[in-house]
């Protein structure tokens, strides 16, 4: 009853329109009043949220993202790819699909992946026939690539929130987010070739290898963050150090791409999201140890426990849960909320913190694409100009793509826990 209650007091507050760290942070606040505890718990909470090194790697990383979005790399990217693949049927569909999928891997930013790749790829789209519908769906899922191919900012949250290594969630990341991407670009495929669309003149040699020795300082880049990582070289919050300061040399010296107004922009984009972020975590740990003292995650555990039949069914509870606060809440928040209610009872159950991670990323992708609160929904329909519905509907099949990626990583484990385990 009181899980409910406390549940019920958050939607509420939300929507009324209280911002998502106020809402947080009044309500754990609220619950140690009540509970009679010390209102110190509070600030001692925030001070230990953020005094955290991995947390250094979540504004590195967003002014890397920004840095790139402002320099053009993405275009680069599709121009590369589209002149590689843009011939096949639904050719221009797999080429943007692959180019969120490598800037996925260059920013770890789903909006930025959305915002970056739908600029150059919807216009070109709609141009060459494709259904505005499909186009904005497209987008819109292939943005949200952006947090589960690594990095990603969402699985650096979950290792901080949980004291889970990150390169393994890194690692985990890799399968199910190639697994997607090749959903993705099957589906298109079939989609273009069903409805008769999509095939464009193949591209010229020299033009194919211009475009791709454009691409390949972006693709260093990459290699250099992501390699450095998972070889031990540097942690995730040097690698974004490292990056950012990659990315602006890139973009400002080699490319010469980024202007001092752009290079302003992304700094002040990303002291803002970062901001926002971390007020979330911080009055998210104040919200946590309230619920902590309450013994919420205890008594939700022998709940499940009592009432769910084995992992299967958890997880299916777990998944419905998550789609419906998907629909008031964003990615972020989703994860900082959920995670410590829920991981206690998936560990009594067997199931792998690591992978548990990657089914709520998962989760968390789907919810990025639902609406009313789908971020990328409202991203695609800024840069498109389009009505929320279409862009709603056109994400639909998508949606349903990645309910069947849960399915096919619940029966297959080992497409997330290959790579960090047994590799």
């Amino acid at each position: 009853m009181t899980v409910i209650l406390i549940l019920g007091i958050l939607f509420a507050l939300l929507l009324f329109g209280v911002p998502v760290a106020l809402a947080l942070g009044s309500i754990g606040l609220g619950m140690l009043f009540f509970a009679d505890l010390s209102p110190l718990i509070a600030p001692q909470g925030l001070l230990s949220a953020l005094d955290g090194f991995i947390l250094l790697a979540v504004p590195l990383f967003l002014l890397m993202s920004n840095v790139l979005l402002k320099g053009g790399v993405g275009g680069d990217l599709y121009a590369a790819v589209q002149a590689w693949v843009g011939h096949w049927p639904g050719g221009l569909a797999v080429a943007t699909v692959i180019s969120c999928g490598l800037f996925a891997a260059i920013s770890g930013s789903s909006v930025a992946t959305a915002a970056t790749i739908g600029t150059v790829a919807i216009p070109e789209m709609i141009n060459r026939g494709y259904d505005k519908k499909f186009v904005y769906g497209l987008l819109a899922a292939g943005g949200t690539l952006g947090i589960l191919i690594p990095p990603s900012i969402p699985m650096i949250v979950y290792g901080f929130v949980t004291e889970e290594s990150v390169i393994a969630l890194f690692l985990a990341g890799i399968g199910p987010g190639l697994f997607l991407l090749v959903m993705f670009c099957v589906y298109s495929m079939g989609y273009a070739a069903y409805h008769g669309m999509g095939r464009s003149e193949k591209t010229p040699m020299p033009q194919r290898l211009r475009a791709t020795l454009r691409i390949i300082p972006s693709m260093s880049l990459a290699a250099v963050v992501v390699g450095g990582i998972y070889s031990g070289i540097f942690t995730p919050t040097e690698a974004a150090a490292i990056g950012f300061a990659a990315s602006v040399v890139l973009t400002a010296l080699v490319l010469r791409t980024l202007t001092w107004k752009g290079f302003k922009e992304a700094a002040i984009n990303s002291m803002a999201t970062t901001v926002a972020i971390l007020m979330i975590v911080a009055c998210a740990k104040v919200f946590g140890k309230a619920i902590a003292l309450y013994r919420i995650p205890q008594d939700l555990s022998a709940f499940i426990s009592d009432t769910v039949s084995g992992p299967a069914g958890f997880v299916i509870l777990v998944a419905f849960i998550l789609v419906l606060m998907g629909l008031v809440l964003e990615a972020l928040s989703m994860v900082l909320i959920m995670t410590p209610v829920l991981l206690p009872a998936a560990l009594g159950l067997g199931i792998d913190p690591i992978w548990f991670g990657i089914f709520i990323v998962l989760m968390v992708e789907a919810a990025l694409i639902t609406p009313p609160v789908g971020l990328n929904l409202y991203v695609i329909q800024s840069v498109a100009r389009a009505s929320l519905t279409d862009v709603a509907r056109g994400a639909l099949p998508f949606l349903a793509l990645m309910i069947l990626c849960v399915v096919v990583l619940y029966l297959l484990p080992d497409l997330a826990l290959y790579l960090p385990f047994k590799l």
